[in-house]
């Protein structure tokens, strides 16, 4: 091989340390919200609310910008030098300052109409709240897009624990806000549930916050330069437009979710967040991670010309995806109810929202292995300069949700199983359709990547996980026999042992079935023993 994988996974691995601190944070965030909040009224209207940014986060900010912005910059940096790089970031913070600002404050004046059709199933006092929050997060698009321009900037310059990192300022700022400004709130005659608003408002501008004292390290300074015409800016707002519609599969779906979720009353909507984040968990401490360290290395090969290195580089991820993502898959599966009730069955979380919680982890964890693969798959398409088959992989996607949502709407019913979970299942067939197209494409578009061990390595965590779930299944049976009870200490017990138990099997099997990336993390451990034991 050309390049050397464990160079991608010690740049993911900067990554994955981060990212686990933010979405640790990002339960423990959850975990106090529904402590004070439960599961309904206020949390559903704030998922509703916070909904509407976060999409366009994801679509404009964290979404397309990043896949468009990084290999732009890579390539003028990389031919035209650093100060053409930097001139072209203070231009395109500049556009974003007038564009978003301007879609913040249409989003300010519209939420009244966005939520009378977004929520319709809403009560009206359910109704209001959710459009008060609307307001506070209006411009949460703008803070974070200026802080995903800022992460692709560290990124490209190496530089990745910060940026990953940064999210927790989010969670940190929706913690203390829950705890510290409900008192004060009531005090004003103000409903205590727009804390989880004014916290995560204050989050989203910490985000960028952060990230300005490793900007200003490179030499960054911010200067007003506005030029939509620039040609870096230009290709950047070409590029945006198709990626734009390449990463909607997973926001239309989550609209059409809540949509129809506001119709079966209180509960559902938080369920399926909070499935949905306990899925976020894995793809954003490996997904994310390896599709945002392969992104910044298929942009160099891609403005070098270099595809071997660049099928070399893609390989890595691929065989690193199915390592982490596959086993992930199987123990959320066989833990699904200890993991929510240990985490959030506490206040007004109750078994039932435990129960409904986990059934949407069963249906959301199907799809866990696609949505991880298409993290690395379209920012790969991306750096080639292919903005065509990403559009046809989520179009496609977005097809298939709709189709399956009605087959489900209408049948699950009738089976006596929750209408809500087909919204799930569903979302798990479109990651599986958009995943599957990308593939084909990618093959075609990159070369075929024969030789490197990425079907071997896939086929055998596949194999391997599913022992490791039955094992780990009769693992956490063994051990409620012998330490019955769930007070929080025996559950974090058992489900410690058994996380423990189906981490060490994995490896174990990974390293025996010559996964090179398992390889890797084995000899880097051991190395970590060693200077442990000489300490």
């Amino acid at each position: 091989m050309s390049a050397n994988p464990p160079s991608l996974l010690r740049s993911a691995g900067s990554i994955s340390i981060a990212t686990a601190m933010s979405r640790v944070l990002g339960l423990a965030r959850d975990q106090v919200q529904s402590y004070y909040f439960g599961a309904g009224f206020v949390t559903d209207a704030f998922l509703a609310a916070f909904r509407i940014p976060n999409l366009m986060r994801d679509l404009f900010a964290e979404g397309a910008l990043s896949s468009a912005f990084v290999p732009t910059f890579t390539a003028i940096r990389t031919k035209d030098g650093e100060e053409a790089a930097w001139r072209l970031a203070r231009r395109i913070m500049s556009v974003l300052l007038v564009v978003l600002g301007a879609l913040s404050l249409a989003i300010f004046l519209g939420a009244p109409a966005i939520m009378h059709v977004y929520a319709a199933g809403f009560s009206p006092e359910k109704l209001d709240l959710a459009i008060r929050m609307t307001r506070i997060l209006s411009p949460f698009l703008l803070a974070v897009a200026l802080a995903s321009v800022a992460m692709g900037v560290l990124n490209t310059f190496g530089r990745f624990f910060v940026p990953a990192l940064a999210p927790a300022s989010l969670n940190v700022a929706a913690i203390l806000g829950m705890i510290l400004l409900p008192p004060a709130l009531a005090g004003a005659g103000l409903h205590t549930g727009l804390s989880l608003a004014i916290g995560a408002m204050v989050g989203g501008l910490l985000q960028f916050g952060v990230q300005v004292p490793g900007l200003r390290a490179l030499g960054f300074r911010f200067r007003w330069e506005w030029s939509p015409r620039d040609p870096g800016v230009v290709r950047i707002a070409a590029l945006m437009l198709p990626a734009t519609l390449g990463q909607a599969a997973t926001q239309i779906n989550f609209l059409v979710d809540t949509w129809l979720a506001s119709r079966y009353g209180n509960g559902p909507i938080t369920w399926l967040s909070l499935a949905f984040r306990l899925i976020q968990l894995p793809i954003g401490l490996f997904g994310v991670a390896l599709g945002m360290a392969n992104l910044a290395r298929v942009s160099r090969d891609a403005a070098t010309g270099d595809k071997e290195a660049l099928r070399t580089n893609l390989a890595a991820a691929l065989r690193a995806a199915a390592l982490f993502a596959l086993p992930a898959t199987a123990g959320l599966v066989a833990l699904r109810e200890p993991i929510v009730r240990l985490l959030f069955e506490h206040g007004r979380f109750d078994a039932a929202s435990t129960r409904g919680t986990a059934a949407a982890l069963l249906c959301y964890a199907i799809g866990l292995y696609a949505y991880a693969v298409t993290k690395i798959q379209v920012p790969t398409f991306y750096a080639l300069g292919d903005t065509r088959l990403p559009v046809i992989g989520s179009t496609s996607a977005v097809a298939a949700k709709l189709a399956a949502n009605a087959l489900f709407v209408a049948m699950l019913p009738a089976m006596g199983i929750d209408p809500f979970l087909g919204l799930a299942l569903s979302t798990s067939i479109a990651a599986w359709t958009n995943f599957s197209i990308l593939a084909v494409g990618l093959k075609r578009k990159a070369g075929a990547l024969t030789g490197r061990g990425v079907v071997r390595a896939t086929l055998s965590m596949a194999a391997l996980s599913l022992l490791m779930g039955v094992t780990c299944w009769a693992l956490h049976a063994a051990l409620s026999q012998v330490l019955p009870g769930e007070d929080v200490a025996r559950a974090a017990l058992k489900l410690g042992v058994t996380v423990a138990a189906g981490g060490a099997v994995t490896l174990v099997g990974a390293r025996l079935l010559g996964v090179p990336e398992a390889r890797d993390i084995v000899a880097r451990l051991a190395a970590l023993a060693k200077l442990r034991r000489r300490a």
